[in-house]
């Protein structure tokens, strides 16, 4: 049996050299700097949709200016910074143009401004603007030929 716990202890107090051992070795390694380049695309947005909610009805020649307001439909994913509205332009329905109510007489008048200098949220009717303006003009002629005359609004957003 001598010999057997001799053995034991031989292979034990190896095991043990070796892995103190082992535990001495070090690693060397060098470091390497370098560089490198990455691109990242800039998205673009889609431009908003301004929307007239206020209800102009019944207007008649020589009436102040009656108030235009409304919001914006912002198909974006995220919030749009709009700075003004401008009506650019306005257009009469047809059957009261054949009638003899033209834009080039003048009937109408456009006006004012729309700061709205702030973010629109996505989504349908968010934010809103206020501050343009048309009044009837009274030309002092027959304007019946615009009596119920739908007058359509250009807007644009900047």
């Amino acid at each position: 049996m001598r010999i057997y716990t001799t053995k034991r202890a031989v292979a034990v107090a190896t095991s043990a050299v070796l892995l103190l051992g082992g535990a001495g070795v070090a690693f060397a390694y060098w470091t390497s700097p370098g560089t490198g380049t990455g691109t990242v695309d800039t998205g673009t947005n889609a431009a908003v949709t301004v929307n007239q909610t206020s209800d102009i009805t019944g207007i008649y020649p020589g009436q102040g200016p009656q108030t235009l307001s409304g919001n914006f439909d912002n198909p974006n994913a995220g919030a749009t910074y709009v700075a003004a509205v401008t009506a650019t332009g306005y257009t009469i329905d047809a059957g009261h143009v054949a009638a003899g109510c033209t834009v080039a007489q003048g009937n109408y008048t456009l006006g004012g401004t729309a700061t709205v200098g702030a973010d629109v949220p996505a989504g349908n009717n968010q934010g809103a603007w206020t501050g343009l303006t048309i009044r009837m003009n009274n030309l002092g002629t027959n304007q019946d030929a615009c009596k119920g005359a739908t007058v359509t609004i250009t807007y644009a957003s900047s």
